[in-house]
């Protein structure tokens, strides 16, 4: 029997990836990417966000509910600014009922089958919508602004 849920996406990359790798040279764009990375799966377990694979410079994050996936990415842009990695942060978001079939819960999604390439990706600051507060998964209020639950 095939069942459909209900997810949650964000694709999120580093602008001008490519170009600075060009720039840069190979040693400092993975210095960039994995530092990228480290920040990209410590905010995903924080909020309880899966990230369903990596895409080069960038990744699927899966949620169950928009809150957690939202609020994930916000505190990503935070911290890759903090980090400062010199790339900007982009990200697209989705979501709606996919196929689950053999674990994976990306599928058939209308904005899900299409390459990360395609999905639209904006600046997260273009996003004042989407900034009001959010429940952490620890039960505290926090804003994007605010240094996050575990920076210590």
């Amino acid at each position: 029997m095939t069942v459909r849920v209900e997810r949650y996406f964000a694709f999120v990359d580093l602008c001008g990836f490519t170009r600075f790798t060009d720039a840069q040279g190979d040693e400092e764009a993975v210095s960039v990417l994995r530092e990228f990375r480290a920040v990209v799966r410590e905010v995903a377990s924080e909020w309880g966000v899966r990230i369903a694979k990596w895409l080069g410079d960038g990744a699927m994050f899966v949620s169950t509910s928009a809150e957690p996936l939202v609020s994930a990415v916000l505190e990503l842009q935070r911290r890759v600014d903090r980090a400062e990695l010199t790339l900007p942060l982009r990200c697209g978001l989705a979501g709606g009922a996919v196929i689950l079939f053999e674990g994976d819960d990306y599928i058939g999604g209308p904005s899900t089958s299409r390459p990360a390439s395609a999905t639209p990706l904006v600046p997260t600051r273009s996003w004042p919508a989407l900034r009001s507060p959010a429940r952490h998964p620890t039960g505290r209020r926090s804003r994007p602004s605010e240094p996050g639950p575990s920076t210590g």
